[in-house]
C-alpha cells in the first residue's frame, strides 16, 4: 500500500537521500522515494503496518537530519504556524552582534584614528580571540546542534561536517575573520540556494498544476459544492465557464469548448456537445454544461495522471542513483584526503602546518570546496524538470529512468490501428445484405472500433444471436438458432472448416461471416492514416530501425507502409505473434514499442520502453512506461527531444560541478586559494547548477525542431 507523506521545508539534498534510505529499512516498509517538486515521500508500506507508529518513526528520522520539517500524511490537514525569525535565530543574532562589534572595535576604530584624533590601537590578541570564538560558536550553534544530533545517531559525514571542520580549523590557526566570513557567506548562499530550489520546484509544479479543488453537484434544482472525492458514478455535475472538469463523464446538457492543453499539450480547443465523452482535467472555456460522472475521482484520468507524476521519482535514472551512491561515500573520502594533506605537511615541512597559509588552512579550504550539494541537488532536479515539461506537453513518464533510456533507443516498432491511423473505421464494401445483418447482430457484443463501424452501418433488423464469445485475436463466435455464427478473420473461419472462395477484395480490413458450415460473405472496413504519422515516421526511419507490426491483412498493411515511405512491416499477427516477431527484430540495443494500450499489453510490457497512445486507459497506465495522452505520434518525437535535452543538462551540471571543484581543490592543495572564495565552489556552483537544471522549462524552440 502506497501512502504519501508531506515533508514540508525538507530541502537538504543529502538529507533527502538519507530519509529515503532509512525509511526503506523500516521492517514494515517495502520502499520509499522522495518527490522533489511537491516535497512528498512516497512510502510503499507492507500490509501489517500501524500508520500512527509509522508516521512517528518516519518523523523521528527526518527530525534527526533537519529542523523545522512539517511531517504528516497527505490527506491530513495540518495548521502551519508562522515562524518567528527573532525567536528561532536569537542565538545566531547575538553571535552576529558580538562579531560585528569586535570587528568594528578592532578594525574600524584604529582606521579612523586620524579623524577622531585618538591613538586607539585595537583589542589585545587574547581579548580579540575570545570575542571572535564566542561569536563564532554562537553563529554556528544551529549547525553544531544538528551535527551533535547526527553523531548520536551515526550520521557523521554531511555538508555540516565539512563546514564545521573547515571553519573550526581556520579559527584554530587564527584566521578568525575569514572563518566567520565563510560561515556568513555559506549561510547567505544556502538561503539563496533554498530560494532558487523553491522557485524551481514551484515552476515545475506549475507545469502540472491539475488539481481540482471542488465539484458542483446538481441535486434537484440546487447546486451543492462538494469535494471531488465525494462524487459517485451517475452524479450530475455542473461545469461553469473557467472551471476544471473534476471527473471523467458524458455531456448530458449543453455544448461548449474545452481547453485541453494542460492535459494533452494540444492548444486547439475541443468542441463538445450532448453525448460527448470528456476527461477530467480539461477546462470549460465556453457556456455552462451538465455532465454525468462515469467514474469516481480516484478512477478518473486526472487522478491517475497526478498520481503518475507524483510517483515519477520512484523509478530513478542510473545517473541519479549513481549520484546518490556517490554522495554517500564522497564526504568521508574528502575528509580523509584533507587529513592526508595535513599529514603530508607534517612530514614535508612541520613548520608550515599551522602558519597563515599552511596545510591546516589549505585542508580547511579543501573541505569547503568539496561539498557535493551541486550534484545531489541539481541532477534529480534536472530530470524532474524534464518530466514536468513532458507532462505539460501531454507526455507522461513513469520515472526518470525511462526518460534516460529513451535517449538510447535504436529500434522503434509501431502498432497500426489507433497509433498510425485514426482508429475511426468506416465500412467501405459489403458483399451482400445477409452479411451486414449477421455481422452487426454479433459484432454489437464487441467494443472493438471495427465492430462499432459495422453496427453503425447496418440498417437491417438485429438477429437474436446467443452465447456470443470473443475469440482473442481472431473475431467473434455465437449461436443463431441451432447454427454457429463466426465473424472475424479468414484464419478463424478456415480453422473451423469453412472454405472462403478466392476473390479479389478491395484494400482494407476484412470481417468474414459464416453460418453453420456456409460461408456468407465479407465486410470491408477501412481506417485513414494520420497526416502526422507520415511526417513523423519518415523522420524516424532516418534515425532508427523502424518497423510496423499489425494484425491487419497484408494488402492493408502494405498500403499504409507505402504511404509511410516504404517502411518494413509484418502483417496478420496475433498478439502473441507480435511479441515473437518483436523479439526477432530487436537487437542488443534499446527497443521501443508504440501501441494503443488495449490489445498490445504483452508487447508494451516486454519492450525496453512501452509507449501507449490514446487517452490513458487503465491498461495503458498499468503496462506502459510512457503515456501520450492524445493520439498524436508527433509527441513521441517531442518526448525523445525532451529526454535528450534533460540528459544533456544533467551531464552539463555534473561536468561543470566536477571541473570547478577539481580546479579549486588543486589550487587549495598548493596554497593558491582563499577560504572566502571557496564558497563559490560550494554554494555558487550549486546555485548555478540549480538554475541550469530548470532551463528546460523556459527553452521552447528546441521542442519544435529536430535534434
Amino acid at each position: 500500500m502506497i501512502r504519501k507523506i508531506i515533508m514540508k521545508n525538507l530541502t537538504c539534498s543529502n538529507c533527502i537521500a538519507k530519509v529515503e534510505r532509512r525509511t526503506s529499512r523500516l521492517e514494515y516498509v517495502n520502499s520509499a522515494s522522495f518527490n522533489y517538486s511537491n516535497q512528498i515521500l512516497m512510502v510503499d508500506f507492507k500490509d501489517d503496518y500501524d500508520e500512527v507508529v509509522a508516521l512517528k518513526e518516519i518523523k523521528e528520522i527526518v527530525d534527526l537530519l533537519e529542523d523545522n520539517i512539517i511531517t504528516h500524511y497527505y490527506e491530513t490537514k495540518v495548521e502551519v504556524k508562522k515562524p518567528n525569525f527573532i525567536k528561532d535565530y536569537i542565538v545566531v543574532l547575538i553571535g552576529m552582534v558580538i562579531i560585528l562589534s569586535t570587528f568594528s572595535i578592532h578594525r574600524v576604530f584604529p582606521f579612523i584614528n586620524p579623524i577622531l584624533g585618538t591613538n586607539y590601537t585595537g583589542l589585545n590578541p587574547l581579548t580579540l580571540s575570545i570575542l571572535y570564538w564566542i561569536g563564532y560558536l554562537l553563529l554556528i550553534s544551529k549547525l553544531m546542534i544538528l551535527q551533535i544530533k547526527g553523531i548520536r545517531h551515526f550520521n557523521i559525514f554531511n555538508e555540516n561536517t565539512l563546514m564545521i571542520i573547515a571553519t573550526f580549523s581556520a579559527m584554530f590557526i587564527g584566521r578568525y575573520e575569514e572563518s566567520i566570513a565563510v560561515v556568513i557567506l555559506y549561510s547567505v548562499g544556502e538561503y539563496f540556494q533554498s530560494i532558487a530550489v523553491s522557485k524551481s520546484k514551484s515552476e515545475i509544479s506549475a507545469l502540472v498544476n491539475l488539481k481540482v479543488e471542488y465539484a458542483n453537484l446538481l441535486v434537484g434544482d440546487k447546486i451543492i459544492v462538494k469535494d471531488p472525492m465525494q462524487i459517485k458514478v451517475g452524479d450530475v455535475l455542473v461545469i461553469k465557464n473557467g472551471e476544471r472538469i473534476p471527473v471523467d463523464g458524458e455531456v448530458i446538457l449543453g455544448s461548449t469548448s474545452l481547453n485541453t492543453s494542460e492535459l494533452t499539450g494540444e492548444s486547439k480547443l475541443r468542441r463538445v456537445e450532448v453525448g460527448s465523452k470528456i476527461l477530467s482535467g480539461n477546462i470549460n472555456v465556453g457556456t455552462v454544461i451538465h455532465i454525468r460522472a462515469d467514474k469516481e475521482y480516484n478512477d478518473s484520468t486526472l487522478a491517475k495522471i497526478i498520481d503518475l507524476i507524483e510517483n515519477s521519482t520512484t523509478n530513478k535514472s542510473k545517473t541519479e542513483m549513481f549520484i546518490t551512491k556517490f554522495a554517500r561515500v564522497y564526504t568521508p573520502i574528502v575528509v580523509g584526503l584533507a587529513l592526508l594533506l595535513i599529514l603530508y605537511g607534517i612530514i614535508m615541512d612541520p613548520t608550515e602546518v599551522l602558519t597563515d597559509r599552511g596545510y591546516v588552512y589549505r585542508a580547511a579550504i579543501f573541505l569547503v570546496i568539496s561539498c557535493p550539494c551541486s550534484l545531489v541537488l541539481s541532477v534529480p532536479l534536472s530530470y524532474y524538470a524534464g518530466i514536468g515539461t513532458a507532462a505539460k506537453n501531454g507526455i507522461l513518464f513513469k520515472g526518470s529512468s525511462f526518460l534516460n533510456i529513451l535517449t538510447d533507443v535504436k529500434t522503434i516498432a509501431l502498432d497500426k490501428t489507433g497509433t498510425l491511423t485514426y482508429g475511426a473505421f468506416f465500412v467501405k464494401e459489403v458483399s451482400n445484405d445477409e452479411t451486414i445483418q449477421l455481422a452487426a447482430s454479433i459484432e454489437r457484443f464487441s467494443n472493438h472500433p471495427i465492430a462499432e463501424a459495422i453496427v453503425n452501418y447496418n440498417t437491417f433488423p438485429i438477429l437474436d444471436i446467443n452465447n456470443v464469445e470473443e475469440v482473442p485475436g481472431y473475431g467473434m463466435k455465437g449461436i443463431l438458432g441451432e447454427e454457429i455464427v463466426y465473424a472475424g478473420s479468414k484464419r478463424l473461419l478456415e480453422q473451423n472448416g469453412i472454405k472462403i472462395p478466392d476473390e479479389k477484395l478491395p484494400v482494407g480490413s476484412y470481417t468474414f461471416i459464416s453460418v453453420g458450415n456456409r460461408y456468407v460473405g465479407y465486410v470491408v472496413v477501412k481506417d485513414e492514416l494520420k497526416e502526422s504519422s507520415m511526417e513523423t515516421v519518415r523522420a524516424f526511419t532516418k534515425k532508427y530501425d523502424t518497423v510496423m507490426l499489425t494484425g491487419d491483412n497484408e494488402e492493408s498493411a502494405f498500403e499504409i507502409a507505402k504511404n509511410l515511405g516504404g517502411i518494413e512491416f509484418y502483417a496478420g499477427l496475433l498478439p502473441e505473434e507480435k511479441l515473437e516477431k518483436f523479439d526477432q527484430i530487436r537487437t542488443n540495443s534499446v527497443s521501443l514499442f508504440v501501441g494503443d494500450g488495449i490489445n498490445d499489453a504483452p508487447l508494451l510490457k516486454n519492450a525496453d520502453i512501452g509507449v501507449s497512445m490514446g487517452s490513458a486507459s487503465d491498461l495503458a497506465i498499468e503496462v506502459s512506461d510512457i503515456i501520450i495522452i492524445n493520439n498524436d505520434i508527433r509527441l513521441l518525437d517531442k518526448a525523445i527531444r525532451i529526454a535528450k535535452k534533460t540528459k544533456r543538462i544533467a551531464t552539463e551540471n555534473i561536468v561543470f560541478s566536477m571541473v570547478v571543484k577539481l580546479l579549486f581543490l588543486a589550487m587549495s592543495a598548493i596554497g593558491f586559494m582563499w577560504m572566502w572564495l571557496s564558497i563559490f565552489a560550494d554554494v555558487g556552483v550549486a546555485l548555478l547548477c540549480v538554475l541550469n537544471a530548470i532551463r528546460i522549462i523556459y527553452q521552447k524552440k528546441y521542442l519544435h525542431r529536430s535534434e
